[in-house]
């Protein structure tokens, strides 16, 4: 029976192909490897089979170094600068033809003045008796209301009512910072990054945008204070003009010093365009003593305070604080130096080229003669438009 066996033995291996070994093989792999599913059809097996060896294949190691994370590229400047350039030009032009308005409208309201002193009579305090008699009491009290209005009004210098402006638009802006639905706007328009899509229109509206009510506090705090030295130097609309540019001009500076050392971050505050003002006023009476808020009993000089101030802004540039932004603090206050220095000169000096052309706009015909008409308001001999 041995060579029977040995036979029978024979004949069966002799029969297995290269085909049926393999499925032989894979078979018992799969079932030693998962012998619940011994009995599933074999198709189902080799699903399950392939599945397996997808799971339980180990991860494939990375081949190289790791991917190097992009570069962010620098943001240009080209636009920014163009955009700094017209908009302090226009500035200028438009606060030269706001005085040249001013003064016409000084002039109108100085006749009509003269013309009804001349008309006023006797009967004008019996009419006006006879009103306020017809009056209600809460038409009075709300007339006496606006009477002491007037009067604190009044009371103030040009300086801190052209300010007073400026100081409700922070205001508003500062309000709508707490407003959740206008914060998308806000992030967009009301903060100077040189990063984001929103170059230009940020540089306006940037230094009127306080998040914080102290940084709020502290920047209105000091334009008011400074407001009548610095209007009664430069004139309102001069003043407006110095103060618009200004803001925009500190801007770039700070666009520039972002990109050049790579530390972009975004901004926002009233402290450049304030900075200029500080500047402008301290570096035209140096010798000012000026005491301390918290400190009173310590005195410097404006020029010592300037000097202090700019040195502060540099080192914190240098050191790379992010506490305040202090390119911007040092655009305004060298802006504000300059202007006071050799701008005045060079840019309110040669307003009346401005004016000209905006008189021959307004006149039909190219001519006209200043307010009033006569030579006493024409200095410079010009001529006047025939009648």
């Amino acid at each position: 029976m041995a060579w029977r066996s040995y036979i029978v033995k024979w004949t069966q291996t002799s029969l297995i192909s290269p085909k049926n070994a393999t499925r032989l093989d894979l078979y018992c792999q799969t079932k030693r490897g998962f012998r619940r599913d011994a009995k599933r059809p074999e198709t189902k097996k080799g699903n399950v089979t392939k599945e397996t060896h997808a799971n339980t294949s180990p991860p494939e190691s990375p081949q190289g170094p790791p991917p190097q994370p992009q570069r962010v590229p620098r943001p240009k400047l080209l636009k920014p600068f163009l955009f700094t350039v017209g908009f302090t030009g226009c500035s200028f032009c438009a606060a030269a033809i706001l005085q040249y308005e001013n003064q016409k409208s000084r002039v109108r309201t100085l006749r009509d003045d003269e013309s009804d002193k001349l008309l006023q009579g006797s009967t004008d305090m019996v009419y006006w008796h006879d009103w306020w008699n017809k009056l209600t009491d809460f038409q009075r009290q709300l007339i006496l209301l606006m009477s002491v209005a007037d009067d604190f009004w009044s009371s103030l210098t040009e300086g801190q009512r052209t300010v007073s402006g400026i100081i409700l638009a922070n205001a508003v802006v500062l309000c709508c910072w707490k407003i959740p639905s206008l914060r998308r706007s806000m992030l967009k328009y009301f903060i100077s990054n040189p990063a984001s899509k929103s170059q230009c229109l940020p540089m306006i509206l940037s230094p009127f945008s306080h998040f914080s009510v102290l940084h709020f506090l502290a920047n209105m705090y000091v334009l008011w204070t400074f407001s009548s030295g610095i209007v009664s130097l430069l004139g309102r609309e001069q003043f407006l003009a110095v103060y618009m540019s200004a803001g925009v001009i500190s801007n770039m500076l700070s666009y520039l010093c972002k990109t050049t050392s790579g530390r972009i971050f975004p901004s926002l505050g009233a402290s450049g365009a304030v900075m200029a003002v500080v500047a402008a006023l301290f570096a035209t009476v140096p010798e000012a003593k000026l005491n301390l808020i918290f400190l009173p009993m310590i005195s410097l000089t404006a020029g010592n305070a300037l000097k202090t101030l700019v040195a502060i802004d540099v080192t914190g540039l240098l050191m790379g604080w992010r506490v305040f932004d202090h390119a911007s603090h040092i655009g305004g206050a060298l802006f504000g130096v300059w202007y006071v220095a050799y701008g005045h000169k060079l840019i309110w000096g040669k307003r009346d080229t401005v004016v000209e052309m905006w008189r021959k706009i307004r006149t039909p015909g190219g001519g006209g003669a200043r307010p009033g008409g006569g030579p006493e308001n024409n200095p410079k001999g010009g001529p006047h438009r025939p009648n």
